[in-house]
């Protein structure tokens, strides 16, 4: 049975699908989306990452990344700079910038108008777009739908929002040309999640990836030996779509995970919740505290040692090769079939 707040989400989502599908726009160069059907940390942002640095491996020359971000001032479209203000572009815009230079990464709500404003002032015409956040913005045609489904909680209680955390019905799992299980720690197929999975999409390719600590810095961006977690007592804060998954990874890398401070996902962090999660750092005797790269986006205001035992670690995507074989080979390929539309 679906609720009366759902049914008022599910007619919105209506109009707006039909909207879009009745403006469709194309691009000149290939699109590849990369998306979920959830709220909350399937490991969209770092896919992007991983996708865009493959694809000048795979032989493209000019990738250009097309997000439409959370918050910051700047609406855009426009290329965003790792040298901008947090407030101004968002965080993860900025993660991808960092990650990526020589790759740019163009922010604004419209990824149509983006790709365009791309192709009108960039030197370097793009070879290739990588759609962030990209299954429900269905006014642009792409060429692959990547759907992220995280392993640990794929559908929540599988009501839409605000009852739930679906974005859309489970029935357009059908739409996704790969699909892609994320945090699968042991790189195993979940037996429960892929029948459940199979029933609305018979046909696209399953990939398992995980996350792993790729680096661990100090508050002055210092690279520190990758083995510094082992065996310590961390307290661990974030502002993130999952901080269990966080949480997890730090203990999967050796760390003793004796406290954490959970903040909303996008949080901008001020001087007293800094104090807040010293204290309770202190109250647990950690050795080390430890936050995320993405949260750092919002930390970066504060003074390089400004606060003791502060660090952050980067989380990233690890997919097997095929994964990548077959997305680079779908997509270079003349006459790649449109995802459908319907």
């Amino acid at each position: 049975m679906i609720g009366p707040l759902e049914l008022i989400y599910y007619l919105g989502y209506r109009i707006n699908t039909a909207h879009d599908l009745s403006n469709l726009r194309k691009l000149q160069a290939k699109v590849i989306s990369v998306g979920n059907i959830t709220t909350g940390g399937t490991g969209k942002t770092p896919l992007t990452i991983a996708l865009a640095s493959e694809a000048l491996k795979r032989g493209f020359l000019k990738p250009c990344v097309l997000t439409r971000g959370y918050g910051g001032k700047m609406r855009g479209p426009f290329v965003v700079s790792s040298e901008m203000y947090v407030e101004d572009v968002g965080d993860e815009p900025m993660l991808m910038a960092e990650h990526l230079p020589g790759i740019p990464v163009i922010k604004g709500a419209d990824r149509y108008e983006s790709g365009i404003f791309a192709y009108e002032n960039l030197r370097d015409k793009p070879d290739l777009f990588i759609l962030d956040d990209g299954f429900q913005h269905r006014r642009l045609h792409r060429d692959l739908d990547i759907v992220l489904i995280n392993s640990r909680d794929p559908f929540h209680n599988r009501k839409l929002l605000p009852m739930g955390r679906l974005r859309e019905p489970l029935s357009q799992l059908a739409r996704a040309d790969v699909l892609v299980f994320t945090k699968c720690e042991e790189m195993e197929m979940p037996a429960a999640l892929h029948d459940d999975v199979r029933s609305f999409n018979g046909s696209a390719p399953i990939y398992l990836s995980r996350h792993r600590v790729s680096f661990i810095r100090n508050s002055c961006h210092d690279d520190l030996p990758a083995e510094l977690l082992a065996g310590e007592k961390v307290f661990a804060f974030s502002g993130i779509g999952e901080p269990a998954a966080f949480v997890d990874t730090l203990e999967r890398s050796g760390a003793e995970v004796v406290g954490q401070k959970v903040f909303r996902d996008h949080h901008r962090f001020d001087l007293p919740d800094m104090k807040r999660v010293q204290e309770q750092a202190s109250i647990v005797k950690a050795q080390l505290i430890v936050t995320t790269e993405k949260d750092i986006m919002r930390i970066k205001h504060f003074k390089c040692n400004e606060f003791d035992n502060f660090h952050y670690v980067g989380i990233e995507l690890e997919a097997d090769d095929a994964f990548y074989d077959h997305v680079f080979d779908v997509i270079s390929r003349q006459g790649v079939d449109v995802a459908k539309e319907e």
